[in-house]
């Protein structure tokens, strides 16, 4: 009995024990930022000049702690943009400039920089693929180019290409691929063909079989903006799933694509997590926050009537 009474008095203290740590920016007198917990324990030493609009005391969202911007009087490496931490203030790296800041996630991975070299990490730092390259573009549907002996040449005032260098593409493990002959299943990345990279086990299929199933719905809805009239199979969406369930994610991402395997909108339109045990289903918004399903798809139905109402010449009609 007094065992028993002695668990259960025990029982409060191992929960607050378990509770995640609540990690806050915070600003020194001369504008620097770090990062401390709830129980003011330094975690990052104030010692970044961010360039984002950043609240004293604001609280650090996602699996790791951005800094957007650079520690004081340091000059940034070529290609590089902020610094990347563990929620244990354990540095994990620099993220590839891209778009005026840090890189965005593509396919559950970002490009980071290290040695001037490209490379890939996923949402919690963890290396997938090894900073190898002189560039690397995003992945999308699965595969991504690369090239070597390249760089920047402006174009314009504003924007640069890359230009010069041997060009490959790589998968998802790094790994170069060859082109084969065209075909109805072939992935054209760059103008030349590849086999497709997705394979599922039966969960996975299931998962994906609920957004078949609604795949002519969720197709007018994406396309009723569309100016340009698209065929039936013009408008057929392919899903995939682009990431798995891992520590700090209990979730399977899946991303849509239109006909040409490209990703539908832009980072965050009609993307979608699943729970671990494929019960429920989400729709990311744009500050990725999850929204259910049911809800997300109302809305999208209520934009596009709107739509159709005040565009009804628009050729991509909602069925009745």
């Amino acid at each position: 009995m007094k065992k028993i009474l002695l668990a259960i008095l025990l029982m409060p203290v191992l929960s607050f024990s378990q509770e995640k740590e609540v990690l806050k920016y915070f600003k020194s007198k001369d504008s620097l930022v770090g990062v401390k917990n709830q129980n003011g324990k330094i975690i990052v030493p104030a010692q970044f000049r961010v360039f984002s609009y950043l609240e004293d005391g604001e609280l650090v969202k996602g699996e790791t702690i951005y800094f957007d911007g650079f520690k004081n009087d340091e000059k940034p490496g070529k290609n590089e943009w902020g610094y990347v931490y563990d929620k244990k203030g354990n540095f994990l790296y620099k993220p590839f400039f891209y778009d005026n800041g840090a890189d965005y996630f593509s396919e559950g991975v970002r490009r980071f920089v290290k040695n001037g070299k490209v490379g890939f990490v996923d949402r919690n730092g963890t290396i997938i693929i090894n900073p190898e390259h002189d560039f690397a573009s995003p992945f999308n549907y699965g595969y991504a180019a690369f090239c070597d002996g390249c760089d920047w040449e402006k174009t314009d005032d504003e924007h640069k290409a890359i230009v010069s260098g041997t060009w490959g593409v790589m998968d998802f493990k790094g790994e170069i691929v060859k082109p084969i002959s065209k075909s109805e299943n072939a992935i054209e990345v760059d103008g030349k063909y590849f086999s497709n990279p997705f394979k599922y086990n039966e969960k996975e299929k299931t998962i994906l079989q609920f957004f078949e199933k609604q795949n002519k719905k969720l197709s007018e809805l994406y396309y009723v903006n569309h100016y340009n009239k698209l065929s039936e199979n013009e408008k057929k969406l392919f899903f995939e799933i682009v990431e798995r369930p891992k520590e700090n994610f209990p979730f399977y991402q899946v991303n849509t694509y239109d006909y040409g395997r490209i990703e539908t909108g832009s980072w965050f339109d009609f993307k979608f997590l699943v729970s671990e045990n494929g019960k429920n289903v989400f729709a990311l918004d744009y500050d990725e926050e999850k929204i259910p399903f049911e809800k997300w798809l109302e809305n999208q139905k209520i934009e596009a009537e709107q739509f159709q109402k005040e565009n009804p010449d628009n050729p991509n009609k909602l069925s009745k």
